[in-house]
């Protein structure tokens, strides 16, 4: 027997670029992004919004986020939802700093946005005043359609997101932008 037919011959997708082989980024990615831990600040009107995409008609569950967690410490998804008062700037602030790298946000309705109709001198002009946002969902209210888009939004960013990009000095300039220190 000649040592060229004694060799096993392998699959054509071992030696290209098959679903076997991926890099370490891409798999931690992957995993991110289908575990997001949402921590609900609703407000207003959009919270109840929340609630029905939350509910079995929508089943927020699907996407990995079944888990709302109602302690900073323990979620990676901020979900904004209503109106923000200016007085609920500094909570919203440290509601945010107590959460752990990484850490994600998003927007939800026109006041969380851009302060909505409430052009007024108590109303928080857009979450992006006092944290940065990651994932903006317009609506007065959103529709759940529209959350469970944002939230698909925020998978995506997430997947495709180096594990070392919270550590460049732009993640840590923006950061300082809003006077977050970081650790």
């Amino acid at each position: 027997m000649s040592e060229e037919s004694s060799k096993v011959k392998l699959p054509e997708f071992i030696n290209g670029d098959g679903y076997q082989l991926t890099s370490l980024d891409k798999v931690i990615g992957l995993a991110r992004s289908k575990s997001l831990w949402p921590l609900p600040f609703a407000t207003s009107c959009c919270g109840i919004e929340f609630m029905a995409t939350m509910a079995s008609t929508y089943d927020f569950a699907r996407f990995g986020s079944e888990r709302p967690s109602f302690s900073p410490r323990q979620a990676d998804m901020l979900m904004v939802m209503g109106t923000i008062a200016k007085k609920m700037g500094p909570v919203l602030r440290q509601v945010y700093e107590q959460m752990a790298e990484p850490r994600w946000v998003i927007a939800v309705g026109a006041c969380a946005c851009s302060g909505g109709v409430f052009d007024t001198y108590s109303v928080l002009q857009g979450i992006d005043k006092v944290i940065p946002v990651d994932v903006y969902v317009p609506g007065c209210p959103p529709r759940p359609e529209q959350i469970i888009d944002g939230v698909m939004k925020l998978q995506e960013l997430v997947k495709n997101e180096p594990m070392r990009r919270r550590n460049t000095p732009e993640y840590k300039a923006l950061l300082a932008s809003y006077g977050i220190t970081v650790n």
